[in-house]
């Protein structure tokens, strides 16, 4: 795709604009003396019904997710806490991609679509308030942030993406999406967008660039 013919921006939040909170399961995972990503696996399974699935919705509490989240983990022979997991889920911002937002939010439509539960501050779902007052700035950038825990939808659903590109009012064919999940991507360059699957922020930065034909860092 040649440069500058993308015209817009979406990208995922955890693991994208902030620290994948896999790196925090990891070290739950190494505090209780389990196998490394065991809570993806368990998150993996019955990955559109489960408590994981069901908690991005809105459509169980925090307290019934942790009983069904629990029980998931039993099935499979571990202990674990589901009130501990969600504790895992707020990292820290990436300034690299805080400034990449930044100067695109001055020349294109950014958009946010996160897979996020009702735990936390705000859509960040930070753990401290201020934590919570950095992200609701970054937040600020986007003009337009789709969160699966208020409209119901969560990503890999095809809808949660067409629902941001209809209310950015753009083309998914000069849109570029990034998310650390290659199941997330999918769906994006499925509609034709240009996706962008984020493992190292600068590399993915450096994609971007060559896609948008600015430079963001």
């Amino acid at each position: 795709m040649q440069a500058g013919r993308i015209r817009a921006v979406l990208f995922d939040f955890g693991g994208v604009i902030t620290e994948s909170p896999f790196e925090s399961f990891n070290r739950y995972e190494e505090r209780l003396g389990i196998p490394r990503d065991t809570i993806r696996q368990i998150n993996a399974t019955n990955p559109d019904d489960n408590a994981w699935a069901q908690l991005e919705r809105s459509e169980v509490s925090v307290e019934t997710f942790a009983a069904l989240f629990e029980a998931e983990a039993t099935e499979i022979g571990y202990s674990v806490s589901g009130a501990e997991v969600l504790a895992c889920l707020s990292g820290g911002l990436r300034p690299q991609m805080v400034r990449a937002l930044e100067i695109l939010a001055e020349r294109l439509p950014i958009g946010c679509i996160t897979n996020n539960v009702r735990a936390g501050h705000g859509a960040g779902m930070a753990r401290d308030a201020a934590t919570a007052a950095a992200i609701a700035e970054v937040m600020k950038l986007f003009d337009v942030v789709i969160e699966s825990s208020v409209v119901g939808l969560r990503k890999p659903d095809p809808r949660i993406y067409e629902l941001a590109c209809a209310e950015l009012g753009i083309d998914p064919a000069r849109t570029a999406y990034l998310d650390d999940l290659g199941i997330n991507c999918k769906p994006a360059a499925a509609m034709g967008m240009a996706a962008i699957k984020v493992i190292d922020p600068d590399e993915a930065l450096r994609e971007l660039e060559a896609l948008v034909g600015l430079r963001l860092r």
